[in-house]
């Protein structure tokens, strides 16, 4: 790889997910197990921001129906800016999760939790972070510093330590099948197919539903945030209610799953990600490979480093 080829960081880290994933895994599903096994929750609320938001979106369609305990997304700004308190029923599980740690107001929601009696969990790719020192509990990915502005590998091992969460706190789920090497080049090879209808989609969608809905969120921000593509992320459920007039000739939609009836009548050019052969609770965790891989090649079809995105930092701070 050349030394100056745009996105050369995004790209590499990019590689490494196979092997760091299949490194860490079995130390995720002990440690969690470890540090909240037996317990029994009445509620879970999650606290994200960005692309770990995304990631918690995954863990609420895992727990909600493989625990059936509700799950809330937390809206941090209640705390941060409104300056209250929110009475969670007892026992509650408050998970924050942050590749950084740094974010305050994620910190905060876990602070307030823990100051009212609950079980609070970290999950962040940053020992030491703010984030653990909220926390009454830490799971630290251990991906290695990702210095690329986008988040690749520290999402998918999010997605990772999410599905074994689940299966600590009960969950008749099996041990996680992994992405290889070979499922990774069969993505980027389906990102290079996918570039042409990706660059010139207006306007442009990411849909899916259900478990794959944290991938259609997940690979419109990086087509925002790498290639400087507006793209807009939808349930295919929500999508049919009025955003699906837009889609039509000049459009382009990326779907994860099954492709909304009608949409390429409409004129819209519809690309499908290829489908991984797991189950479907682990089909996130590899297809997310796509939407990753292909907005790394649209940056650099229009002459964009990722690794250094336009007025964005690696650490985002908000309260």
């Amino acid at each position: 790889m050349k030394a100056m080829t745009l996105g050369a960081q995004m790209e590499a880290e990019i590689a490494e997910q196979p092997a760091l994933l299949g490194a860490n895994s079995e130390r995720y599903a002990a440690e969690l197990t470890s540090k909240l096994a037996p317990k029994k929750f009445a509620m879970v609320v999650l606290a994200a921001r960005g692309s770990s938001d995304h990631a918690a979106l995954y863990l609420r369609y895992l727990i909600e129906t493989h625990l059936q305990i509700p799950v809330s997304l937390a809206a941090p700004s209640v705390i941060t800016r409104y300056g209250k308190k929110i009475n969670y029923p007892a026992p509650c599980l408050v998970v924050g999760i942050s590749q950084s740690g740094a974010g305050p107001d994620v910190s905060e929601v876990l602070d307030s939790a823990r100051e009212d009696g609950h079980i609070t969990l970290g999950i962040t790719n940053t020992e030491g972070s703010r984030l653990e020192a909220a926390a009454s509990a830490t799971l630290v990915l251990g991906m290695g510093p990702e210095r690329s502005i986008a988040a690749t590998k520290t999402f998918s091992a999010s997605l990772l330590a999410c599905y074994q969460l689940v299966r600590a706190l009960g969950a008749a789920l099996p041990s996680p099948a992994l992405p290889d090497s070979a499922w990774l080049n069969l993505c980027l090879s389906a990102a290079r197919d996918a570039q042409g209808p990706t660059l010139r989609g207006v306007p442009l969608f990411a849909l899916a539903r259900g478990y794959r809905y944290a991938c259609a969120h997940e690979t419109a921000l990086k087509l925002m945030e790498c290639a400087l593509l507006s793209c807009k992320g939808y349930s295919t459920a929500d999508f049919e209610h009025g955003p699906k007039a837009l889609a039509g000739h000049g459009s382009t939609a990326l779907v994860f799953g099954s492709p909304p009836s009608g949409l390429a009548a409409q004129g819209c050019e519809v690309v499908v990600c290829p489908q991984a052969p797991v189950a479907e609770e682990l089909q996130p965790l590899w297809e997310i490979l796509f939407g990753q891989s292909l907005a790394l090649l649209a940056a650099r079809a229009r002459g964009l480093d990722p690794d250094g995105a336009r007025h964005l930092s690696k650490v985002t701070e908000t309260l």
